[in-house]
């Protein structure tokens, strides 16, 4: 996800730790109390729970059969089906932690320390690759379209490369979970928690460098480079007239709203939350509170994230669906003729091979 600072599960009763006072208090230094909130229904943390099963269920069928279809089809295969493929295995690694949090949320951390800091970094790997991945698809969308360059054929040997580079530099950008991420006892509660455990006096220090560095280079940048990439590509597009390029960036612009639509709101949420507790804006107990309620309800979105990408495929990407009906007529599943009759009644055309197998 977004740094380290999730907060899984019900854990606002975690920040009594950290003595939070409510500011309209006529004498805050003379308050022993900190900052109390209730505790989620067991209705709702169970409902929490089934929703991250059913999206690890959706995921696992819907980005299994994105790697099938990619890997399928070797010889058409394009720099975006391969950016494609690392999008869906990181989903893939990512759904196969869902339910795990989805006890967590029922219940309390039962999986012990080593299990702890292995998931929160397969979240944050899952996340910054996600979004690294979406803004090298953008770049590789700007050359194609806006300088109609050969640079796809060219560099294709390269995007290997590009990809182990996006997980290296993922998981670097992740690897504060290691050291952050514990098991505790939540205070005034015996249940067992998985969370940020930074101690000494140094901790609000750490809390900003852990959070602005990994939003700053792993959220804000590659944001930046997308909202400049397809602005310029989307300009250019318009003033073509190739229907089959516009209706593949049109997918690829679908995906990356979609992303941005998941996780965006967590972010925002997050970056008040920083702000909060370096001092910069104000805090009481109502805004702590409605944070910590903003943080969670946000995190339930990007979480379900991971099943969205296939969807779109499956909705909007012709080729997707094409290719997938080929593979099923390969294996003698689906007649040959229900293949021809879906082409008839589409405007796909086996000679374009603008984008990817996929979109």
């Amino acid at each position: 996800m977004g740094g380290t600072y999730t907060f899984d599960g019900d854990l606002s009763d975690l920040f009594g730790n950290y003595s939070y006072f409510d500011e309209n208090t006529a004498n805050p230094s003379s308050v022993a109390e900190p900052c109390r909130t209730e505790a989620a229904s067991p209705v709702i943390r169970y409902f929490v729970a089934f929703l991250y099963c059913l999206v690890c269920l959706l995921s696992l069928i819907g980005n299994a059969l994105v790697v099938l279809v990619v890997t399928y089809n070797k010889g058409t295969r394009s720099v975006t089906d391969v950016y494609l493929l690392n999008l869906a295995i990181a989903d893939l690694l990512f759904a196969l932690t869902l339910p795990i949090w989805a006890v967590y949320r029922a219940h309390e951390w039962i999986f012990g320390v080593g299990m702890c800091k292995f998931t929160s970094v397969l979240k944050e790997v899952n996340f910054y690759s996600g979004i690294l991945l979406l803004a090298f698809i953008s770049i590789d969308r700007y050359l194609a379209i806006v300088y109609a360059t050969h640079h796809a054929t060219e560099k294709r040997h390269l995007v290997k490369f590009v990809c182990v580079g996006i997980w290296v530099f993922s998981l670097l950008l992740s690897l504060p979970m290691i050291t952050s991420r514990d098991v505790f006892n939540a205070p005034n509660s015996s249940q067992m928690v998985c969370y940020e455990n930074i101690g000494g006096n140094e901790t609000t220090k750490w809390r900003v460098v852990l959070r602005i560095l990994p939003q700053t280079f792993g959220f804000l940048v590659p944001l930046v480079i997308m909202l400049f990439c397809y602005g310029v590509t989307v300009h250019r597009l318009f003033q073509m007239k190739n229907n089959q390029k516009k209706k593949a960036m049109k997918v690829i612009l679908v995906v990356v709203l979609v992303f941005l639509f998941c996780w965006l709101p967590y972010n925002i949420t997050l970056f008040a939350d920083t702000l909060m507790r370096t001092g910069v804006i104000a805090e009481t107990c109502k805004r702590r509170g409605d944070i910590d309620a903003a943080l969670s309800g946000t995190e339930i979105l990007g979480f379900s994230h991971s099943c969205m990408n296939p969807i779109i495929y499956a909705f909007i990407g012709q080729k997707f669906r094409n290719n997938f009906l080929k593979i099923l007529v390969d294996r003698d599943i689906i007649s040959k003729e229900v293949l021809i009759r879906y082409r008839k009644g589409s405007s796909f055309s086996s000679t374009s091979g603008y984008t990817s197998t996929t979109l």
